[in-house]
């Protein structure tokens, strides 16, 4: 009984992290994206010379 239990629990945490996998995957691929329209849409300022959207 206690070796279906350990079985389960390590199918139960598998799925888990292949869960989050997937949804950080996502996450990654969104900030990707806002971070390349962030570059695209203030690529140039006025004088023509590059300027950073960010601040680090």
């Amino acid at each position: 009984m206690i070796a279906v239990l350990l079985v389960l629990l390590l199918a139960l945490i598998l799925f888990g992290v292949g869960f989050a996998v997937k949804v950080l995957w996502w996450v990654a691929l969104a900030v990707l994206v806002l971070w390349l329209l962030g570059f695209l849409v203030r690529g140039t300022t006025a004088s023509g010379s590059r300027s950073r959207w960010y601040r680090w």
